[in-house]
């Protein structure tokens, strides 16, 4: 899927290194042309998400994969800050955490991501959960419109 011809633009919130080369390794092989923007912690992807500052002329985002446990303001801020916003909260939000804990994921739920997964431990399986986010949110899904364009 790309949108009026550009690629699909999905902005990754995750704060390990090793999380980000595989989900940008991943997405290599993705069907879809996407470009991967990168905030390392919460702070970041709400200054990219609001395109404040040097993040002022990004692009809309097509999908955010959310890491919950971030330094300087943490996942469920972000997410709830996500869902607060009249701009954004139809963007689709994957939680992607190594947390398992029934608490952390009632409470994404609650705060209205639209999924939750939990990070594989091998490349195999990262990738196929990449090709499933892929295939599912860019292949099956109907989303609304962007909101570059008021979401008309």
């Amino acid at each position: 899927m790309t949108k009026r011809g550009r690629p699909v633009e999905i902005l990754l919130v995750e704060d390990n290194e090793g999380d980000i080369l595989l989900t940008q390794e991943a997405f290599e092989d993705a069907k879809i042309r996407n470009s991967i923007h990168i905030a390392r912690d919460g702070e970041e992807a709400l200054s990219m998400l609001h395109k404040q500052g040097p993040h002022a002329f990004l692009p809309d985002f097509d999908l955010i994969l959310l890491d919950l446990n971030l330094p300087k303001i943490d996942g469920k801020q972000v997410l709830q800050d996500i869902k607060n916003d009249d701009r954004l909260r139809r963007v689709p939000v994957v939680v992607m955490t190594t947390s398992s804990a029934q608490r952390d994921i009632v409470e994404s739920y609650n705060l209205h991501a639209n999924s939750y997964v939990m990070k594989p431990i091998s490349f195999e399986s990262f990738k196929e959960i990449v090709s499933a986010i892929e295939d599912f949110w860019f292949s099956v899904v109907v989303l609304p419109p962007g909101t570059e364009d008021g979401g008309e």
